[in-house]
C-alpha cells in the first residue's frame, strides 16, 4: 500500500526530526498562540459582559444593541473555538494523537480568529458610534475590517503560497 505521508512525516523528514518531536513542536506552537490570543479576548468579552449593565446601555437603540449582540456572540464563539484545542487535548490526553490535535487545533484557531475578527471590529463600530456617530463607526470598523484581513489573511496566505511556489 502506498501511502502519502503526513504532514508532519514530511516537516520531520525536512527539519531531521522524528515525528514525534515535529508534533511536539506543534503542539507547543499551538499553545504558545492559545495563550497570545486568549488574553485580548478575555479582556473583549470581560467589557462586553460588563457594557448590558451599565446606565447608559438602555440608551443604544436598535442599532447598537443589534452591534452588541453580534460582538458578544462572536467573542463568545471566538473564545469557545479558541480553548477547544485545549478540551480536545483533555480528551484525547496520552492516546499519541497529537497528529489530529495539531489538524484540530489550526481548524478551531483559524475560524477562532475569524471569529475574533469580528467581534473586534464590531466591538470598534459599537464604541465609536456613541463616541463619534454612526459615519465614522462605519468607516472605522471598515478600515479595521481591512487590516484584519490583510495582517491575519491576505499577507500570510500569500507569503504560504510564496513558500509552496518555491
Amino acid at each position: 500500500m502506498n501511502r502519502k505521508p503526513t504532514d508532519a512525516a514530511a516537516s520531520a523528514q525536512a527539519r531531521g526530526e522524528t515525528r514525534d518531536q515535529v508534533l511536539d513542536r506543534n503542539v507547543n506552537e499551538v499553545l504558545q498562540e492559545v495563550r497570545v490570543v486568549l488574553t485580548g479576548v478575555q479582556v473583549l468579552f470581560a467589557f462586553l459582559l460588563g457594557l448590558a449593565f451599565t446606565g447608559r446601555f438602555q440608551e443604544l437603540g436598535t442599532f447598537g444593541t443589534t452591534v452588541y449582540t453580534i460582538t458578544l456572540l462572536a467573542t463568545a464563539s471566538a473564545t469557545v473555538l479558541l480553548v477547544a484545542p485545549v478540551a480536545f487535548h483533555r480528551t484525547l490526553f496520552r492516546l499519541r494523537r497529537k497528529e489530529e490535535l495539531v489538524a484540530y487545533a489550526d481548524r478551531s484557531l483559524r475560524a477562532g480568529l475569524a471569529l475574533l475578527l469580528v467581534g473586534i471590529a464590531s466591538a470598534v463600530l459599537l464604541v465609536l458610534d456613541v463616541a463619534l456617530g454612526r459615519v465614522h463607526a462605519i468607516v472605522g470598523c471598515a478600515g479595521l475590517v481591512v487590516l484584519g484581513g490583510l495582517a491575519w489573511y491576505a499577507l500570510p496566505l500569500r507569503a504560504r503560497r510564496r513558500a509552496r511556489e518555491s
